[in-house]
């Protein structure tokens, strides 16, 4: 068992979420479930047998997933950052993560769960490393996007690209 486990307490969707999940990342799987009892099911007001946590595992990072009812809500302050290794990565996970949920600026969206995430090009992380002065201007180009594009990103480093204000 891994030392850190990020959390995720959704209202009753735990299950549902934890399964779609999976469905999107590669080497993924439910690794288990846990249901309310009687003590349990008395001090959150939810059904016993009803499904409390849900283990499990997105490309071999473990989560847990809580339905602990509508006291806690999601923000943008925690994301979930994806390291897509090509273009056709992040328009595939950016559609369907997307979808039923809101799409922010810059790589961030928000899914149909409430929970944020980052889908961003590894090459692009790659290029704001090397820390020169081509990295304003594929900044300038990533603060006026909401899904990343690795190739426009790319050609606003080029020699000579221009970037509006």
């Amino acid at each position: 068992m891994p030392k850190i486990t990020p959390f995720l307490w959704f209202d009753h969707q735990a299950e549902e979420a934890a399964q779609f999940y999976v469905s999107l990342f590669p080497n993924s799987k439910i690794l288990g479930l846990t249901h309310y009892g009687k003590a349990g099911a008395e001090a959150s007001g939810r059904a016993a047998g009803s499904v409390m946590t849900v283990a499990f595992e997105l490309d071999g990072q473990q989560f847990t997933a809580l339905n602990g009812g509508p006291v806690f809500h999601f923000t943008p302050a925690i994301s979930l950052f994806i390291h897509c290794q090509t273009q056709a990565e992040v328009d595939e996970l950016w559609e369907k993560l997307s979808e039923g949920g809101r799409k922010g600026q810059c790589g961030w969206l928000e899914d149909k769960y409430g929970v944020s995430w980052q889908v961003v090009p590894v090459p692009f992380i790659e290029i704001l490393m090397e820390g020169d002065d081509e990295d304003e201007r594929a900044m300038k180009a990533l603060l006026k996007m909401k899904k990343l594009d690795l190739e426009t990103l790319q050609k606003a480093r080029e020699p000579g690209a221009r970037t509006s204000n």
